[in-house]
């Protein structure tokens, strides 16, 4: 395993070169997360693949530039290029699971791409959710959206000690401290002595809007290579329960508009693992083998 700094154009990209023998694959973190998010996952997959993992711009050990679409492809493309992976696989966790999406799109020559939950915002179009009415609806798209405000509002001050302290309490047992603690630092940056968020306001609210995040689901009705998308079938960890009825209306959402889409691309393969957004490292095992075996298919 090898850490080095690479460019993309005038960006800083910090990556991981996992090792391992096979087809190239490359790990596309999270929306606020860095590389050392995928912890041991990357382990799980260099027995049959060589991985990279890196930290996207904004985020993480990366630098700052342009946050648009053009300009995060373009990061992969110099990951790639970099190390000499003219067609890697794809996996991607949330916000890494929409761009691989769009890489899959843009790249037909790309083997398969897999999206890990990574699909639309919570707080999505209206027409994405089912099971609701509409009332109702809109009352908790409204009061959700409002949390979300309020989240990316308090990326522009300090993080507070002891918002610092409740995270290192939710460590789980099976996570090394120090292990943790390098992957917690490396979410955030010390500005005029003070601690804050790596990744700011500004970038968070242009994250927000991109049409893809919205809802990444209609760039799959233009994909034609082998993608596979993995669902929670739980809520968010931390989200508060007045939002239950809400998520539920969005995993329906999803299942309908997933299915419609595999009417035409038949490429598409939908499934559910019992777990939350967090499922990488809530059930590795599990994740990595569907993993392993989509990439492994024989599809010539």
């Amino acid at each position: 395993m090898s850490d080095m700094t690479i460019h993309s154009g005038s960006v800083p990209i910090a990556t991981r070169d996992h090792g391992g023998d096979g087809p190239p694959v490359l790990l596309l973190h999270g929306g606020g997360g860095n590389l050392l998010g995928w912890r041991d996952f990357p382990n799980r997959l260099t027995p049959a693949h060589r991985v990279v993992s890196f930290d996207l711009r904004g985020h993480g050990h990366s630098g700052d530039g342009d946050w648009d679409t053009a300009s995060l492809l373009a990061d992969i493309r110099a990951v790639a290029d970099h190390f000499g992976f003219d067609e890697p696989a794809l996996v991607g966790h949330s916000l890494g699971g929409m761009l691989s999406a769009l890489w899959a799109r843009d790249n037909p020559g790309c083997p398969a791409a897999v999206s890990i939950d990574g699909h639309r915002s919570a707080a999505t179009h209206e027409h994405n959710y089912d099971g609701l009415d509409p009332e109702t609806l809109r009352a908790d798209l409204k009061a959700i959206t409002e949390v979300f405000d309020a989240q990316t509002a308090a990326l522009e001050r300090p993080v507070p000690p002891e918002q610092l302290e409740a995270m290192r309490a939710m460590r789980s047992p099976d996570e090394g401290e120090a292990v943790f603690e390098a992957r917690l630092q490396r979410d955030l940056v010390e500005r005029d002595g003070q601690t804050y968020s790596r990744l700011g306001a500004d970038t968070a609210r242009l994250l927000r809007v991109m049409p893809e995040f919205v809802d990444a689901v209609p760039v799959l009705n233009d994909v034609a290579v082998p993608f596979l998308m993995l669902l929670a079938t739980r809520d968010f960890p931390g989200l508060p329960p007045q939002f239950g009825p809400l998520m539920a209306a969005h995993r329906a959402g999803l299942r309908r508009d997933l299915a419609t889409v595999r009417q035409t691309r038949p490429n598409l393969e939908v499934t559910e693992v019992d777990g939350s957004h967090g499922m990488v490292s809530e059930r590795p095992d599990e994740v990595a083998a569907l993993v392993l075996d989509f990439l492994a298919r024989d599809r010539n």
